[in-house]
């Protein structure tokens, strides 16, 4: 292969995953957190030209919304700031919420069709990462919080 077409192919890789990275947000655990950290996801996904169907993207935002609601919720007492990492990489999407609250939800773990009175939001944010193809999650924190995440991937 001549130098010419390795450059070439370096510039059409370099082209297809430009919008790859990881992005790191905190915001306090208040109610009015949840859409200023929502537009400020959007924007950056927009930015990026993160390739995301319109579907996908609300699904994004409606992951993201709940994670962050959850933090706000149940961990505000614990929490000084509520941390979310955004990370693309080519073919998928990973948002992930970090509080310091050490209570680890169930409802990730439980099947989406089971009745429950409590992590309704949870058991929203599972079906649409399942229905999309991905996945989620909770993870310990080293200081003994955790982290929520979801990866899905882009199509």
């Amino acid at each position: 292969m001549d130098s010419r077409s390795d450059t070439s192919t370096q510039q059409v890789l370099s082209a297809r995953h430009r919008y790859e990275g990881a992005w790191r947000f905190t915001v306090p655990p208040r109610e009015s957190s949840v859409p200023q950290i929502r537009h400020a996801v959007r924007d950056l996904l927009r930015r990026q030209g993160a390739p995301l169907s319109e579907d996908l993207a609300y699904g994004l935002e409606l992951i993201l919304s709940e994670l962050v609601t959850n933090g706000v919720r149940h961990a505000a007492l614990l929490t000084p700031e509520i941390g979310v990492e955004i990370t693309l990489r080519a073919g998928w999407v990973r948002l992930a919420v970090e509080d310091g609250h050490p209570y680890r939800p169930r409802a990730l773990e439980a099947a989406p069709d089971q009745h429950h009175t409590g992590g309704r939001g949870l058991l929203l944010v599972k079906a649409v990462a399942l229905e999309a193809g991905g996945d989620c999650g909770v993870a310990p924190t080293a200081n003994g919080g955790k982290i929520v995440w979801a990866s899905l991937p882009l199509r």
